[in-house]
């Protein structure tokens, strides 16, 4: 399965919006890490994940997403993700990581 981002910028709300779909695991990471450093070198704002057609994501997309909040805390910035599936969800649930970030329903 392939990755796919789309991403946006919300000028009148100052946020990235981007939409995920497929697979964030060791083969697709790569171009999620490069999505997130070209955001955050062009605007270092919110980021809103609608995490919806993401199927699955692995502990290397995780650090991808732990990496980038670092990145976006300096500036006192977060990640919020909206839409996840329940198998994701989970996840998050059991790495503690939904304590970390936005999550939206």
């Amino acid at each position: 399965m392939s990755l796919q981002v789309k991403k946006s910028y919300n000028s009148e709300n100052k946020y990235w919006y981007v939409e995920l779909s497929g697979e964030v695991d060791v083969y697709t990471a790569g171009q999620l890490k490069d999505a997130f450093t070209n955001m955050i070198e062009d605007k270092k704002e919110n980021i809103k994940i609608n995490a919806q057609d993401l199927e699955y994501i692995d502990s290397t997309g995780l650090g991808i997403l732990i990496g980038t909040l670092k990145r976006l805390k300096e500036k006192d910035k977060n990640i919020i993700l909206t839409n996840i599936r329940s198998n994701v969800k989970k996840l998050l649930n059991i790495t503690g990581l939904d304590k970390i970030f936005i999550i939206e329903e």
